[in-house]
């Protein structure tokens, strides 16, 4: 198994065939880029690709009054 940048797995394969096996559209992988999400291409022993996003928790920080 293989973890990958979402960009690097991008520049890679290319964007266009990147989101294909990806199973989404270019546009969507375009914007994860540019925003600087924290999303980790997967290869799996099959030869397939997931992805996993790591988010801060709590996502946001809420204001005690």
């Amino acid at each position: 198994m293989r973890r990958i940048p979402l960009s690097d797995f991008a520049a890679e394969k290319g964007q266009t065939k990147a989101a294909e096996l990806l199973g989404l559209y270019q546009s969507a992988l375009s914007k994860a880029i540019k925003s600087g999400r924290d999303i980790q291409v997967i290869e799996n022993e099959d030869g397939s690709y997931t992805a996993e996003e790591t988010r801060k928790f709590p996502a946001s920080a809420k204001s005690v009054a």
